[in-house]
């Protein structure tokens, strides 16, 4: 992708997220306050369940998250 081009990321505020790359990887939460940067790239803040939040980019995040069933 060129530095002209948006990130398309199936990624909205309320969604349950899981950040799978960066200086947060591994840890997980929700996605809150979703801005487009001006050279195309999705920034959020991702609140935890303890109240302590980050701000990553939507590139190093998967989402939406589901439980996974235990075998």
């Amino acid at each position: 992708m060129n530095s002209m081009e948006k990130e398309s990321l199936d990624l909205k505020n309320g969604d349950d997220c899981l950040v799978i790359a960066g200086t947060h990887k591994g840890k997980s939460g929700t996605v809150q306050d979703l801005k487009w940067s001006k050279t195309g790239h999705i920034t959020i803040s991702v609140l935890q369940e303890n109240g302590e939040r980050f701000k990553t980019l939507g590139r190093n995040v998967q989402a939406p998250i589901f439980p996974t069933a235990e075998h």
